[in-house]
């Protein structure tokens, strides 16, 4: 039996995370670089990945930026080789990276449903593929796949294909769990609900006050702790995953929604 002190202290560890620059992996990244890993911060954004590296580094702690495309293969084994160079092995992947471009199914062409595809679904296939070479020859690993309430239940109407991913990497999370379990590789996923991160506000641009005030007004209706959740909220998730916490769970989704799913 492991001290409590010993159950989230990753030290030793190394770690992925995409999309880690801003929102959700930022937090997944901090919660994991407190606890010891060391992480590599892989985002389509350099400069914001290379910044965040840099204040991370000015903890004390370990980390690394790298800009990578997630839909791109070469890419994604660049990413696994450099995290094995730099740290030495990995132990940890954190697949969060995503888009969600809104959008009617009668406005979207084939070539957009694919983008959506590739970022959110594919990337995790590719990304779980090279790197769970690595984690067998290292006797095991953690796989984290961040999916969403969407998963389980359509939130809004255009966003099919977004919706359609995240079934996917859904379903891809149990089914890989079940095929990489006898090498001690856990494949978990989160699925968060409304989260107020920078994508999300994105979303909202060319609203007008009025309108953002009722479209607020009937999102937050619908969640019984009446709240946004924040990053950190997820990030903290991702570390009791990444951690001894999880010991015995693999091919398993936490729902973090304020319940929204309850309604």
């Amino acid at each position: 039996m492991l001290l409590n002190s010993k159950l989230l202290d990753l030290s030793g560890k190394s770690a992925i995370v995409t999309g880690g620059a801003k929102g959700i992996g930022q937090a997944i990244v901090f919660r994991l670089a407190e606890a010891g890993a060391a992480v590599l911060i892989a985002d389509l954004d350099k400069a914001a990945a290379e910044r965040m590296a840099k204040d991370l580094k000015g903890n004390g702690w370990q980390a690394a930026a790298l800009k990578v495309d997630v839909s791109e293969e070469a890419d994604i084994k660049a990413m696994i080789a450099k995290c094995v160079e730099q740290f030495g092995g990995l132990d940890i992947l954190v697949n969060n990276a995503g888009i969600y471009p809104a959008m009617t199914i009668e406005a979207m062409t084939l070539g957009q449903f694919q983008k959506v595809l590739n970022v959110n679904l594919l990337s995790i296939f590719m990304a779980t593929k090279y790197a769970s070479e690595v984690m067998k020859n290292r006797g095991g690993g953690h796989i984290i796949n961040v999916t969403s309430i969407d998963a389980l239940h359509p939130s809004m109407v255009g966003l099919a294909h977004y919706d359609s991913s995240k079934h996917g990497a859904w379903g891809f999370t149990k089914n890989s769990a079940l095929e990489l379990a006898p090498y001690k590789i856990w494949v978990n996923a989160i699925a968060p609900g409304g989260i107020a991160t920078p994508g999300v506000a994105d979303m909202s641009q060319g609203a007008s006050a009025e309108q953002m005030a009722e479209s607020t007004k009937a999102f937050m209706a619908k969640i019984p702790m009446h709240r946004m959740g924040d990053p950190d909220e997820i990030g903290k998730v991702a570390l009791f995953l990444a951690s001894d916490m999880s010991s015995y769970m693999t091919g398993s989704q936490i729902v973090v929604d304020g319940g929204a799913l309850l309604s």
